[in-house]
């Protein structure tokens, strides 16, 4: 390791709540250490790349599937999957298709999901009406095209979509293989969006009459909230360096500038940095007093301890291997994670049963 990363994790080891400034490489493989998550039961399994995962205000699931472009409901008591419906204009190919999916924050009384997809030409977000009453196959209304134009590549479209603590939509792009587009303030490619819930740039955004909150970013596809309701983001690095930012409103994460810590006062530095043979960071939650990372190419479950907007000690790998690409975690009403596999994406080794959901406790 060179001599100021090695530095970094000692400081951080011997002074968890000083290294705000300073990202932490997580030692060693990341092989499961004792006292970290348990899984305790498959939900659902047989599912073809499955991307995002949404709760239901009954406990069910729903789950979107890449290349289908369909969204099936997996049913909290049993776990047995039904055809919601095909979500149209779904364009698949690359790293593009269906992917993230949220409920609106007034789910049990509007009925109205949200979507992030691909077309031929673009990504875009969506809205639908999901009508639990309808035959299988058949629930989704037609969509509402709350934005176009984000720009679609065969990789890193971003995706992940979720509403925040103060009720607004967040969408994460990618640079869609153009990597000047992350610093274009004008693009909506490489960017942390914040939306309202009817598409529009939402009140308060760094820049006016835009939906972009922060720039500078590679291919983002995870965001969460901690119980402070600081926003976390997941990104790809290219080479070198996958990253956990802290995201500040306005922030320039310095890509294609900067990859993992640059020391440049220009850009806002990762709080964590891992090789990606180790990460491949994908989806991203907060349980337990943790933000938790589902690696692909990493294969593994990353914990990462906060205190605030610092580290409170090394990030800790599980899992290593045992269900191969993991795409996809969230935290369930009940302190559980629910952890999406990846193994049919086509980078993947499907194992028999693939691609499945499973429950975790974060702890034993």
């Amino acid at each position: 390791m060179h001599p100021r990363r090695l530095a970094a994790v000692l400081l951080a080891l011997l002074l968890p709540t000083a290294c705000s400034s300073t990202a932490l490489a997580p030692a060693g493989s990341g092989s499961p250490t004792a006292g970290g998550p348990v899984v305790r039961a498959t939900v659902a399994d047989g599912l073809p790349v499955p991307w995002g995962l949404a709760l239901l205000p009954d406990g069910d699931l729903l789950v979107s599937e890449r290349d289908a472009g369909r969204i099936v409901l997996v049913a909290a008591a049993g776990g047995a999957t039904t055809e919601a419906g095909t979500v149209p204009g779904v364009t698949a190919g690359g790293e593009g298709g269906l992917l993230g999916i949220a409920t609106s924050p007034d789910f049990a009384a509007d009925h109205l999901l949200y979507a992030y997809h691909s077309t031929a030409t673009d990504n875009r977000i969506v809205r639908l009406r999901y009508d639990p009453e309808q035959p299988a196959g058949a629930r989704l209304g037609a969509p509402d095209v709350l934005l176009a134009g984000i720009p679609r590549g065969p990789r890193h479209n971003g995706g992940r979509i979720a509403f925040g603590p103060d009720g607004l939509l967040y969408a994460t792009t990618g640079d869609s293989g153009t990597p000047a587009l992350a610093q274009d303030k004008g693009s909506l490619g490489g960017k942390i969006l914040r939306l309202t819930p009817d598409g529009a740039p939402a009140p308060g955004n760094p820049f006016p009459d835009s939906p972009v909150y922060s720039y500078g970013h590679r291919n983002v596809e995870g965001i969460a909230w901690d119980d402070g309701g600081r926003l976390w983001a997941t990104e790809f690095g290219e080479d070198t360096w996958d990253e956990l930012n802290l995201i500040r409103p306005g922030g320039d994460y310095g890509w294609p500038a900067v990859e993992g810590v640059g020391h440049d006062p220009a850009y806002l530095d990762p709080v964590v940095e891992w090789h990606p043979a180790d990460a491949s960071p994908s989806g991203l939650a907060y349980a337990d007093g943790a933000l938790w990372v589902a690696a692909l190419r990493g294969t593994r479950l990353w914990r990462v301890p906060i205190t605030g907007d610092r580290l409170a000690g090394p990030p800790q790998g599980f899992l290593d291997g045992d269900y191969g690409r993991l795409r996809t975690v969230v935290a369930d009403r009940d302190g559980s994670l629910l952890l999406a596999t990846d193994n049919t994406d086509g980078r993947g080794e499907p194992r028999p049963g693939d691609d499945r959901v499973l429950r975790l406790s974060p702890s034993p």
